[in-house]
């Protein structure tokens, strides 16, 4: 069963969210939180937050499964932009230049590896029966 946790209006630019999204995407929960931790970047710190909110959110769906038991992965990470400020910044002879400060929205999925079933394992156990 998969948990899904969501972080909006992050002031941090999202291509700048997704260089960080783009480490992590695809990889076991606890390899991920070591590549956030030792990330240098801004969006590294939220984005680790995140996952750690996912994985409380795993955690409550699934009360009788240990989650060392359960081998979590980041089932799909999505980086989207948010709302824009738009500022003015002084130009010269009088002009202005826009500024716009770009906030995203950011999904993060976790799901347990389902081990798959293979024909034989389902033989066997209609066999046993």
């Amino acid at each position: 069963m998969e948990a899904i946790a969501r972080l909006n209006n992050v002031p941090t630019s999202p291509r700048k969210m997704r260089l960080v999204a783009d480490l992590v995407r695809g990889k076991r929960v606890g390899q991920a939180l070591s590549i956030l931790k030792f990330t240098p970047n801004h969006g590294a710190i939220k984005l680790e937050k995140l996952l750690l909110s996912a994985i409380a959110n795993w955690q409550a769906k699934n009360p009788d499964e240990k989650l060392e038991d359960a081998d979590l992965v980041i089932k799909t990470i999505q980086v989207d932009g948010g709302r824009m400020l738009k500022r003015l910044r002084p130009a010269p002879q009088g002009r202005a230049h826009r500024i716009r400060k770009r906030s995203n929205h950011v999904t993060l999925v976790v799901d347990a590896i389902s081990t798959p079933v293979t024909a034989e394992e389902v033989e066997t156990k209609e066999k046993s029966n």
